[in-house]
C-alpha cells in the first residue's frame, strides 16, 4: 500500500469515527428546534421541518430550567474556586515542604484513587447529616473542596519546581505563604488550567452525589432538573432536547475553549518529577 492510500485511509476512518461522535449531539440539537411532536414520526427526521425556540422558551417560563441554571453555576464554580486552592496547596506541601508522616498521608492519598466515589456516599451522607449540609449547596459543595486526583496530580507537577529556587527565597527572607504565591503559583499556572477545567466539568456533569443530597427541588443543578424533566415530560421529545442542548453546549464549549491548555497541563503532570 503507497504512503498516499494509507494517509487517506487513515484520514477517512478520522473522520469517519467524528462524524459517528458527532451526529448524536448534531441530532441532539436538531430535534431541540423542532414543533412539538415532529420528532415522534416515523422515521424519525434528521432536520426541523420549521425552525422553533418554543421549546427553549417553555424550559425556561414553565420548567424551571433558570433556576436549575444558576444552580449548576453556583455549585460548579464554588466547587471549582475551592478545591483548586485546596488541591493546589496540598500538592505543593506533598511535593516540596518536609514534614512528619509526609510520604505515608501521601500515600494514602494515592490509596483514594483506587477507592470507587460510590463507596463513600452513604457514609458521607451520615456524617453530613448532623451538621445540616443535607438539602443545601454545602452538602455538594464541601465533600467537594479537594480530591485525590487533584493533589496527586498538583503534587506531580510541583516536583519540577526547583529547590534552589525556593531555597533562595527563603534566604532572602520569603515566609512559606509568600514563597506559595509569588513564586509557585506563576510556575503551577498550566496546571492551575488544566484543574480547573476538570473540577468544573465534573461538578457539572455531577449527578448521583446531588441526587443523594439535595431533596428540595428549588436547589437542583441542572443533571436533576433534566431527570425530573424526564419524569413528567417522557413523551415530549423536543422538550427533553432541548434540555440536554442547555445542560451539554455550555460546558463543551468551556472545553473546546480550552483544551489545548487542558491537554498540557495533563501531558505536563504526566511527565514532571
Amino acid at each position: 500500500m503507497s504512503p498516499r492510500i494509507a494517509k487517506a485511509l487513515i484520514h477517512g476512518l478520522l473522520i469517519g469515527g467524528a462524524i459517528v461522535a458527532l451526529f448524536p449531539m448534531l441530532w441532539m440539537l436538531s430535534v431541540s428546534l423542532m414543533q412539538p411532536g415532529q420528532a415522534s414520526a416515523l422515521p424519525p427526521p434528521l432536520l426541523p421541518a420549521h425552525v422553533t425556540l418554543h421549546n427553549y422558551q417553555q424550559l425556561f417560563l414553565r420548567a424551571g430550567m433558570g433556576r436549575y441554571l444558576l444552580n449548576s453555576l453556583l455549585v460548579s464554580s464554588a466547587i471549582t474556586v475551592l478545591s483548586l486552592a485546596l488541591n493546589l496547596m496540598a500538592g505543593y506541601a506533598f511535593a516540596k515542604l518536609r514534614f512528619a508522616g509526609r510520604d505515608a498521608l501521601f500515600q494514602g492519598v494515592v490509596g483514594m484513587l483506587a477507592i470507587p466515589a460510590q463507596v463513600a456516599m452513604l457514609p458521607l451522607f451520615l456524617m453530613l447529616k448532623p451538621l445540616g449540609l443535607v438539602n443545601n449547596y454545602g452538602g455538594v459543595i464541601v465533600p467537594a473542596m479537594a480530591s485525590a486526583f487533584g493533589i496527586f496530580l498538583v503534587r506531580q507537577y510541583a516536583r519540577g519546581i526547583p529547590d534552589e529556587l525556593l531555597e533562595a527565597a527563603r534566604i532572602d527572607g520569603a515566609g512559606e505563604l509568600r514563597i506559595f504565591v509569588r513564586i509557585v503559583l506563576p510556575l503551577l499556572k498550566p496546571i492551575m488550567v488544566t484543574l480547573a477545567i476538570y473540577t468544573f466539568l465534573t461538578a457539572w456533569n455531577d449527578f448521583m452525589w446531588p441526587l443523594i443530597v439535595l431533596t428540595g427541588q428549588e436547589h437542583y443543578t441542572l443533571p436533576l432538573g433534566l431527570a425530573s424533566l424526564a419524569r413528567e415530560h417522557a413523551t415530549d421529545t423536543e422538550l427533553m432536547m432541548a434540555g440536554s442542548v442547555i445542560t451539554v453546549v455550555p460546558v463543551l464549549v468551556l472545553f473546546l475553549a480550552l483544551q489545548r491548555y487542558y491537554l498540557e497541563g495533563l501531558l505536563l503532570g504526566s511527565v514532571k518529577g
